[in-house]
Formats: structure tokens, C-alpha cells, sequence
């Protein structure tokens, strides 16, 4: 029997340098994007401009160079590394006489080879869908309009209606699916919440190595590769912590420059995991010349999805490159602020659980609150917490309560009374 092996598509990479500095892109993250895709670069075109063209994205000179080069190489794909609009895209695939896709299309294309999980497909699919409604045109004639029989006859309905209308249905199916695996989500979210297990998420830049330390740290089995987007689906394993005792520590999907919206929006039951942490941990390849821009582009991220408020510790990994030793770095308060390691060769991550403990363990507030009657369930509820260090009733039937408990749990307390406990609070000094 022999063996078939499968012949990459090959494609043409064209990359426009804008004068505007905020439509800009990285053109060696477009490469690793392609590589990491399966798909095999035959040349790179450059261009530069002050704006975009209307009609070919890089003006009709340089739109017929890159045609020349299709029919030269026989390349399967064009490959832009910025976002086309459905006519630039037509009009460049008319001329090219071959596939043209945009950055966003290429990037869809990849989370959908990496989803693993049934939710993580699910939200794949519903992305890619969502963004195909935006680009969907009428693709032949001879299926034009539904002819009806003898007293039916009219304009009926056109294909591209009956395809818009099927592409409804099938995005409301599956968004009904994925808020049913939200429900999921949410009711182990709360169990956890109700156990008071802090939970820490690790998110950080695409390829930075966030599932390695991941691994490194809990002994787990994540999917690691260095390539873009190698990990899609969100891991959650405990872990003890020298004086914090179990903690959750949560691997999600990496994230890049211009993450599509369509992206963001699909996986927001997957990124809530990172909204709901007590702490983030921001990995961060250091031997990365851009690491200033891709830390920004995940603070950007991170602000988009309501999760750039969390306490954060930066954990700057791949120091073995740099052939640099392992520390932490303290801020003026004492507290750890960074974390220098190697997660390949395990150098440092004794200091990150270091930081950990103290960061988590550290802070305990004494707080002294005043419940009025109507307030009670609070009573009950740390109650179960065991945070409560004395109480007593006034004539009133008001609870004066004095707890002890940690910062990250009176946090969250917070959240779940959206701020109303703060209203009864006569004294909270910090320990």
C-alpha cells in the first residue's frame, strides 16, 4: 500500500504598508498565521500607500501584478494580510482568477482546525457563518428566482434570499445551542464560587507559551505546539497551593493583534472564564522583540471582554533564550509584580508559585458590617463561608457582623450584590 501524502496549498502573501499607523499590520505574524494554517508561502508582495484602494485594496497597478504572478506560479490562493471588503474581494478574484481571503478569513480558517471540544466547534462555526452573512453574493444565475406553477408565478424568492435566510436559521440554531452550554458553563462557575476556590487564568499572546507552563505547572496533557492558536478550547485543572490550598487554574485560547469581532463574540462564553478570575497571570514571550505591542494588544483584548480591571501578574516566560536567570520583581508594596522562567526547562516556576501564594494569600480584610433585617441571606452566606468572627442583634433587628475574610472573596461578593454590600460597611481595614 502507498502512502498519499497530501500537497499543501500554496499561496501569495501581499502585505500593504499604510502611512496610518493604526491600520498597520505585522507581516512576520502573517507568515507564522499562513505556516500555522498548513499553508505553503510562494512570495511575499509589499506595497505601500497612504489609504486603501476602493476597488482593489492596492490600486490597479499592483492588483495586476499580483493576477501576473497567479498565472506565473499557479498559487491555489491569495492571501491578504488586512480586512477585504465582500467587493474588493470579488473584484480581486475576478482579476486573479483564484481564491482571495483576508486576514480574518485566514484566521477563521485556523481556529476551526484547532477546535477540539463540541462547544469550541460550535463556536467556531458560528463565527465563520457570522462573517460569511456579510460577504454573501449571488454566485450563479441559473438558479436566479424560484419559479412558481400556473397562478404562483412572480419574483418569488432569489437564491441569494433562500441562502441568507437558510444562513439565519442555521446561526440561530447554533446560538441556542451555545446558550445552553453557557447555562453549563455559568452553573459550574458558580459551584465554584460557592467553594471559594480562587481562580487564576493564564492569558497572554498567541505562541507565548501559555499552555507549557500550563503543563509545566500541573502536571496536565494540554495540547502544546510552537505555532499560533494551538490551544482553542479552555482547560481548567485544581491545584494546591503552599498556604492557599486548592486553587483552579484556567489555559484559554491565546490572543493577537485585531482578534476578529466575529471571534470575540462566539467565544464569549469560553473568555468569561478569564473575566471571572481572581487573578490573571500574563504570559509573555520575552525573546519576542514585539512583546511591548503584543502586551498591549492583549491589554486591548482583555478591555474589550470586561477582564482588564484583575489584579494581573506577568509572568515573563522563555528566559532560557535569553539565557537569562529566574527572579521575581516586587513592586514598591512588596507585592510580586513579574515572574522570570522558563517553561520548557522549568527554571523559575518554584518562583511563580511563590508569587502565587503570596499574591492569594496575603491580603485578609476585617471588616465590620451592619445588615438591616432585609439583608439576612448575607448573614447565611458567610455563615457558610466561616468568615464570621462576631455577631450580635440590635433592638432594630439590624446584625452587626464582624468577618475576616480574604480580599478576592469580598470581591466577589461585591460583584454578586452589584456594590450594594458596601453600603453596610461601618470599618474595613486591610491585614
Amino acid at each position: 500500500m502507498s502512502d498519499i501524502s497530501v500537497v499543501p496549498e500554496q499561496a501569495i502573501l501581499v502585505h500593504v504598508n499604510f502611512s496610518q499607523q493604526h491600520v498597520s499590520e505585522d507581516l512576520t505574524e502573517l507568515k507564522l498565521l499562513v505556516a500555522s494554517a498548513g499553508v505553503q508561502t510562494l512570495q511575499v508582495i509589499t506595497a505601500s500607500r497612504s489609504a486603501p484602494d476602493a476597488k482593489f485594496f492596492v490600486g490597479s497597478g499592483k492588483a495586476g501584478e499580483i493576477a501576473a504572478l497567479v498565472e506565473e506560479t499557479g498559487a491555489d490562493v491569495v492571501i491578504f494580510n488586512h480586512a477585504l471588503s465582500p467587493a474588493q474581494t470579488r473584484n480581486l478574484e475576478r482579476l486573479c482568477l483564484t481564491r482571495v481571503i483576508d486576514r480574518t478569513t485566514l484566521i477563521l480558517d485556523i481556529f476551526a482546525q484547532r477546535a477540539r471540544t463540541f462547544e469550541g466547534k460550535l463556536q467556531v462555526e458560528l463565527a465563520q457563518l457570522q462573517h460569511l452573512a456579510s460577504r454573501l453574493v449571488r454566485g450563479w444565475d441559473s438558479l436566479d428566482r424560484q419559479k412558481g406553477g400556473i397562478g404562483l408565478r412572480g419574483p418569488g424568492e432569489t437564491q441569494l434570499e433562500t441562502d441568507r435566510r437558510l444562513l439565519r436559521e442555521r446561526v440561530k440554531a447554533l446560538q441556542g445551542r451555545l446558550a445552553k452550554l453557557t447555562k453549563q458553563r455559568e452553573q459550574g462557575r458558580r459551584a465554584r464560587q460557592r467553594s471559594e476556590v480562587p481562580v487564576v487564568s493564564v492569558v497572554g499572546y498567541t505562541n507565548a507559551g501559555k499552555s507549557t507552563l500550563f503543563n509545566r505547572i500541573t502536571k496536565a496533557d494540554v495540547y502544546a505546539a510552537d505555532q499560533l492558536f494551538a490551544t482553542l478550547d479552555p482547560t481548567l485543572r485544581k491545584l494546591k497551593l503552599k498556604g492557599v490550598g486548592e486553587i483552579i487554574l484556567a489555559d484559554t485560547v491565546g490572543f493577537i493583534r485585531h482578534l476578529p469581532h466575529d471571534l470575540v463574540a462566539a467565544f464569549k462564553s469560553t473568555l468569561q472564564e478569564t473575566r471571572d478570575a481572581d487573578l490573571q497571570l500574563h504570559v509573555v514571550d520575552l525573546s519576542d522583540p514585539r512583546k511591548d505591542d503584543n502586551m498591549q494588544q492583549v491589554e486591548l483584548v482583555l478591555q474589550e471582554i470586561e477582564a482588564d480591571q484583575l489584579p494581573q501578574l506577568v509572568v515573563y516566560n522563555k528566559i532560557d533564550l535569553l539565557q537569562q536567570l529566574p527572579r521575581i520583581e516586587y513592586n514598591e508594596y512588596k507585592q510580586p509584580v513579574a515572574v522570570y522562567l522558563s517553561a520548557v526547562s522549568g527554571a523559575g516556576v518554584d518562583l511563580l508559585a511563590q508569587a502565587l501564594s503570596q499574591l492569594l494569600s496575603e491580603r485578609y480584610l476585617d471588616i465590620a458590617l451592619l445588615l438591616p433585617p432585609e439583608q439576612m441571606h448575607w448573614r447565611a452566606r458567610f455563615h457558610q463561608q466561616h468568615s464570621i468572627e462576631q455577631e450580635q442583634f440590635d433592638a432594630d433587628g439590624n446584625c452587626q457582623l464582624q468577618l475576616r475574610l480574604s480580599e478576592s472573596v469580598w470581591n466577589r461578593c461585591l460583584k454578586q450584590s452589584h456594590g450594594q454590600l458596601e453600603n453596610y460597611v461601618v470599618s474595613k481595614p486591610v491585614i
